[in-house]
């Protein structure tokens, strides 16, 4: 038999260089208090993250009616906007 049939684990292309992100939805963000400032350790302490290791996305998921200053590794461009025209803002790591 061949090589590749006696390892069917090691099939296909896997990108060791592509970045595993934690996603948090604008509804996750909507427990905090008005005005606060909301970090990963903050969102592993409201347990909506379960630890830090892997860096932090923001999607637009749910509704965002709280002026928040938010800080994460990435944004996507809708909960960019959803953030800012709430009154909040957006910083990046």
């Amino acid at each position: 038999l061949p090589l590749i049939k006696g390892l069917p684990m090691k099939r296909g292309f896997h990108n060791p260089f592509k970045i595993h992100y934690s996603l948090v939805g604008l509804d996750d963000l909507d427990g905090f208090n008005e005005g606060e400032r909301v970090t990963p350790e903050m969102l592993v302490q409201k347990n909506i993250l379960r630890n830090t290791k892997l860096p932090v996305k923001v999607v637009a998921y749910g509704q965002f009616t709280k002026a928040l200053t938010v800080v994460a590794n990435r944004f996507t461009r809708s909960a960019r906007e959803g953030i800012e025209t709430a009154g909040g803002r957006v910083e990046e790591l």
